[in-house]
């Protein structure tokens, strides 16, 4: 049986942004596009709308609109399925589980850490309110997942 992977060895694999603030996920769009890494992005605003993408429903029912990321980046307080919902059923899925998920967050609430890492969370960063913190944030976490980790290949379904 073949499989063939949505993107080969040297080319950087999509992010999926999960952010329903659009100051938040406009400011991270910025940082991303001055990087010199060319990082493909896609965002969803809600839980509902991530998971539509994720398991290929509704509007992302074609393989060519909904690529497998490479990495989410989730804000926990989504309306609807909040974020923890969403990072819950990746994270128990067999086929999303391997995909890194790094929780983007204003809550530094000890409860919501343990929980996210309870269910799976490669890496909790909360949303720093001084705009060169968050810069050099992003510029970290570009760094870390897209140059520094080996992402696996996602085999499509």
């Amino acid at each position: 049986m073949t499989h063939s992977s949505t993107f080969s060895i040297g080319k950087t694999p999509l992010l999926l942004i999960v952010e329903d603030s659009n100051e938040d996920f406009e400011a991270l769009q910025r940082f991303l596009r001055r990087s010199p890494k060319v990082i493909p992005i896609q965002r969803c605003v809600n839980g509902e709308q991530a998971l539509a993408f994720l398991y290929r429903t509704g509007s992302y029912v074609e393989p060519e609109n909904a690529p497998r990321p490479g990495m989410i980046l989730l804000d926990l307080n989504l309306p609807g399925i909040d974020g923890r919902e969403v990072l819950r059923r990746v994270k128990q899925d067999k086929s999303l589980k391997t995909i890194p998920v790094v929780v983007f967050t204003t809550s530094n609430n000890p409860k919501d850490i343990e929980d996210c890492y309870q269910y799976g969370v490669n890496s909790y960063m909360i949303k720093p309110i001084n705009f060169a913190q968050l810069k050099r944030d992003v510029q970290l976490l570009v760094d870390y997942w897209f140059e520094v980790t080996t992402l696996p290949d996602r085999l499509e379904k």
